[in-house]
């Protein structure tokens, strides 16, 4: 059974676009929306396990231009 994480992201000044369309890009990365609030979108990712998603977090979304601060918060029940 995959591991899925919600990843909360704040972009730079109008650069939330751009990172929505790095993103979709990201292999592991199911959806992703831009949303109001105190974060700019969210990411839903999947991973094999907890370093997969650790991995994709740190390799795959960190390295994104316009990303100044992430939260990763784990599924901890998968409704399937």
């Amino acid at each position: 059974m995959a591991t899925k994480a919600f990843i909360l992201i704040e972009t730079a000044v109008d650069k939330a676009r751009h990172v929505v369309k790095e993103l979709s890009q990201v292999a592991g990365v199911k959806s992703v929306d831009l949303v109001t609030g105190p974060y700019d979108i969210i990411a839903v990712v999947e991973g094999a396990n907890l370093n997969a998603i650790g991995n994709l977090v740190t390799s795959g979304i960190h390295p994104i231009a316009g990303i100044t601060r992430t939260v990763t918060c784990l599924a901890v029940e998968l409704n399937r």
